[in-house]
């Protein structure tokens, strides 16, 4: 019994989402996402998959499906070519408040109305609520591509998700998605996968949710909904998984430990 993850994986999982935000919010332990903490990577890193798999931006209205309340990531995207940008967050997220360094340093994509400067509707368009619902409802126009880093391990309803998303993508457009596959007690990254549902529901699991979905439940689910579907494995462990394995449940491994040891994943998915 590993009680040296067990114990704050407890903590973790009982503790109120209110005390995570906080901790999140001042890196006290728990960290945000890399789109809330240092968006200029989150776009360098979309950058660099573009240019190797020749996606263009240029003039195109963008998704950012968990914008993680930075719109600095949209500000970055506008800047390097993007026409639009809608940024998207789960229902509940605190809106923005927006201040003067952002006017100043992005004044294209700002306006001032002596109460504050605003994001001018033109460039943004920022929601927060249901994916689904918005999918449904139809309050945003279809884009491009949509974009998320370390989103879809977080979500608890991946197949609707996924496949409002793929409603909300233009007949011609495409998403890239990073997916950390990783347990986020990022020094055992296997050892959720050790546990059975009931267990890992019931006492483990955080508040901030990992869903615990392995390469193959992923390209599974986008080929029910994309025509096209490249998954690259950005980074393994071989040498964590091996340690493991033998206790990993059978429903979470492929057979084939290239895949299996998988630790963060893009996929790029077309209609």
């Amino acid at each position: 019994m590993n009680l040296a993850y067990l114990a704050p994986r407890a903590i973790r999982h009982f503790m109120p989402e209110k005390l995570a935000d906080w901790m999140k919010r001042r890196n006290l332990i728990i960290k945000a996402g890399v789109e809330t903490m240092d968006p200029f990577a989150a776009v360098n890193r979309y950058e660099a998959f573009f240019d190797t798999a020749n996606i263009s931006i240029q003039n195109k209205t963008l998704m950012v499906f968990g914008y993680g309340g930075n719109i600095l990531t949209g500000c970055e995207l506008l800047k390097r070519g993007a026409k639009q940008v809608v940024l998207c967050e789960r229902q509940g997220f605190p809106f923005l408040k927006f201040n003067q360094e952002q006017l100043k340093n992005y004044p294209a994509y700002f306006f001032d109305q002596g109460d504050g400067p605003q994001p001018d509707p033109r460039y943004f368009q920022i929601v927060h609520d249901d994916i689904r619902t918005v999918a449904a409802d139809h309050k945003i126009d279809p884009v491009d591509l949509i974009l998320s880093s370390s989103v879809f391990e977080h979500l608890d309803d991946v197949d609707t998700i996924t496949h409002a998303l793929a409603c909300l993508t233009k007949a011609s457009g495409k998403q890239v998605h990073f997916i950390d596959l990783r347990d986020h007690f990022f020094k055992y990254p296997f050892e959720m996968l050790t546990f059975s549902d009931a267990v890992w529901k019931r006492f483990l699991n955080p508040t901030s949710n990992l869903n615990r979905y392995r390469l193959f439940h992923y390209e599974a689910i986008f080929r029910k909904n994309f025509k096209e579907v490249r998954i690259q494995v950005q980074e393994s462990d071989q040498a964590a998984f091996l340690q493991v394995k033998e206790r990993i449940r059978k429903e979470f491994l492929s057979g084939d430990d290239s895949i299996d040891s998988a630790t963060l994943i893009t996929v790029e998915a077309t209609k």
